[in-house]
């Protein structure tokens, strides 16, 4: 029976993102970490690797699929009530020990994240998320950043096909993957993980691309917004809080920004679950610094406002949310605020069509999908 990573090696194309070194070295610049990678090497992220001198990367297979809320992942200003339809592959270029989804994105990294990949095509993919009633298409579950080049080619299909495409990333990019990625990309979550370069090295990566990575996309034009999730005792001081909202403020206040709670999970079981007094704290700073959306999550009715959505000049609440579910909706068919008609910075439809479901749950129906075997 082959192992994980032989079925993975064996579900590859060549890459788009590299260039080729000396000795058979390759660069890679799916991510920030541009992995030089010798023959027979795989990158950080484990997925992605040379050999021959040529890099080969995930192609052709899911590591698993889901509809979702919008809200979910979360998009509080595109497509309110949308369902996404989800899907991931396998790997990251990160190791958070406090990962959510750690069985499909550190594959190849821990032995005990063990996630079944099914072979998919871009054809199956899309036609599943639209058979479900989907509007968005979504690479989340692992980093999307270092499969690229499959993302890529299902989002063409699927922007052909009329449906929106975005990203759930750690924002971990690269000039060069930003730039493949520009044309059929239309959302951007990015998950700003902490403001101190420290505290990424402890989860294996840099802060600084990812500053970049926020500051590049939203110049390109890409619809950003930021979470991030709270940690007691990591991420949560003032003085780091504070520093996150000002250099957000300072490429846009129209950024909106979510702070999530944090639950025990995976590696890391020892600070306290994050309680809302604390997301409080963390909105405050952020409206504080002059972010005008800000969000409080993961924790539904115990937030005050901060799960809906205000017209930042004068106020009116024009989306009112619990958790994932959409209880009103008055912006007008222009994105604007239905009072003073101050426009609202996001990705609006025309109308509010309500919401297939407010809580995620597996594709309906039989699937093309199928496992790969091991």
């Amino acid at each position: 029976m082959p192992s994980l990573r032989e079925v993975l090696y064996d579900n590859v194309v060549e890459g788009e993102l590299y260039e080729k070194l000396d000795r058979n070295r390759v660069r890679c610049f799916a991510c920030g970490h541009c992995c030089p990678i010798s023959d027979g090497q795989a990158g950080v992220c484990k997925v992605r690797f040379n050999r021959g001198g040529v890099l080969y990367v995930p192609w052709g297979y899911v590591g698993g699929v889901q509809c979702d809320p919008i809200e979910k992942k979360p998009f509080f200003h595109a497509y309110p009530g949308a369902l996404a339809y989800s899907f991931g592959m396998l790997g990251c270029d990160l190791h958070c020990g406090y990962c959510q989804n750690w069985v499909t994105s550190q594959a190849l990294r821990d032995p005990t994240a063990v996630s079944q990949p099914l072979e998919a095509s871009a054809e199956a993919l899309i036609n599943d998320a639209i058979r479900q009633g989907a509007k968005v298409l979504v690479s989340t579950y692992n980093e999307p950043l270092i499969t690229s080049e499959w993302a890529v080619a299902v989002f063409k299909q699927a922007k052909a096909a009329g449906l929106i495409t975005g990203f759930v990333s750690n924002g971990n990019g690269t000039p060069q993957v930003l730039e493949y990625l520009r044309p059929w990309i239309d959302l951007y979550k990015v998950d700003l993980k902490s403001f101190s370069d420290r505290h990424y090295h402890e989860l294996g990566g840099r802060i600084g691309p990812i500053l970049e990575t926020i500051r590049r996309l939203h110049e390109m034009g890409t619809w950003l917004e930021i979470v991030t999730l709270l940690i007691p005792g990591f991420n949560d001081s003032d003085e780091e809080l504070r520093g996150l909202a000002d250099f957000l403020v300072s490429i846009s206040p129209d950024i909106p920004w979510h702070v999530t709670a944090f639950h025990k999970d995976y590696k890391m079981s020892d600070p306290a679950d994050t309680r809302p007094q604390d997301l409080l704290r963390a909105a405050g700073i952020g409206k504080r610094a002059g972010l005008r959306y800000v969000y409080a999550g993961n924790l539904p009715g115990r937030v005050g406002g901060y799960e809906d959505t205000h017209c930042h000049h004068c106020g009116e609440m024009l989306i009112r949310r619990r958790g994932y579910f959409i209880m009103d909706y008055r912006l007008t068919e222009t994105g604007c605020c239905s009072v003073c008609h101050a426009e609202i910075p996001g990705r609006w439809a025309a109308k509010f069509d309500g919401q297939i479901a407010d809580h995620p749950f597996l594709p309906r129906n039989d699937s093309a999908l199928v496992t790969i075997l091991r």
